[in-house]
C-alpha cells in the first residue's frame, strides 16, 4: 500500500483525479507553485522554533526540516532550470489561508500550538497525496521518480507533525483535533475548484 494512500494518511476526500490531467499540461505552474510551497514550509518550521524556542524536542525536530525543505526548494528550482522555467512570482495559497481562517482565535499558548501541529500535519498529509498523484500519472518517466521522493518525504514530515502532538499532548486530545481538522479540511476543499496551475 502506498504510504501517500488516504487510508493511512486519514484524508476524507480524496484529491480529483482529474487534477494530475491539469497539472501535467501546466507544468511550468506547478513546479512555480511547488517551489513556493517548499519555501513556505521552511519558513513555518522556522517560525515555530521561532515562537517555542523554550521546547527543547520540538527545535531539535524541526531545525533538519528547514534544511530539508530548503533543499526541496533548490530540487524543485533545478529542474525548473533545466527546463528553461522562471520561477515568476508568488501566488497565494487559498487552501492554506483557508486552513488558517479556521485556527481557534483566544486559546492559550499550548492549545495554540496543537493546532499550528494539526495545520502542519494537515498540509503535509495533503502535499503527500498529492505528490503521489503526480508520480503515478505524469507521462515523464523522471519526473514520476522526482515526485515518488517528494511523496516518501512529505508522508515521513506528516508523521512528525503528529508525534510531535502526541509528545506535548494527550493522545485521545490529538487524536480528536486531528479529526476535527480533518473534517475542517474536507469543507475547504469542497470550496475551491481543482486547479492544475496549483499544488493544493
Amino acid at each position: 500500500m502506498s504510504t501517500a494512500d488516504n487510508s493511512i494518511l486519514g484524508l476524507k476526500m480524496p484529491t480529483d483525479p482529474r487534477w494530475a490531467d491539469l497539472a501535467s499540461v501546466s507544468l511550468e505552474e506547478i513546479l512555480t507553485d511547488h517551489a513556493f510551497c517548499e519555501q513556505k514550509a521552511a519558513t513555518q518550521c522556522i517560525t515555530l522554533i521561532q515562537r517555542y524556542a523554550d521546547r527543547e524536542d520540538l527545535v531539535n525536530a524541526l531545525s533538519p526540516i528547514v534544511t530539508e525543505e530548503w533543499g526541496h526548494f533548490r530540487m524543485v528550482w533545478a529542474e525548473m532550470k533545466k527546463r528553461g522555467f522562471v520561477l515568476g512570482k508568488q501566488r497565494k495559497d487559498e487552501y492554506v489561508n483557508l486552513l488558517l481562517a479556521n485556527e481557534p482565535k483566544n486559546v492559550h499558548g499550548d492549545e495554540k500550538l496543537l493546532h499550528k501541529l494539526m495545520i502542519c500535519a494537515l498540509i503535509e498529509a495533503r502535499s503527500c497525496e498529492r505528490f503521489r498523484l503526480l508520480s503515478e500519472n505524469l507521462e515523464e518517466e523522471a519526473l514520476r521518480k522526482f515526485y515518488h521522493k517528494f511523496m516518501v518525504s512529505e508522508a515521513g514530515h506528516y508523521r512528525l507533525f503528529i508525534d510531535l502532538a502526541t509528545q506535548y499532548f494527550d493522545a485521545v486530545k490529538v487524536r480528536d483535533a486531528w479529526q476535527q481538522w480533518l473534517k475542517i479540511e474536507e469543507g475547504v476543499l469542497q470550496q475551491l475548484v481543482p486547479r492544475g496551475d496549483r499544488m493544493h
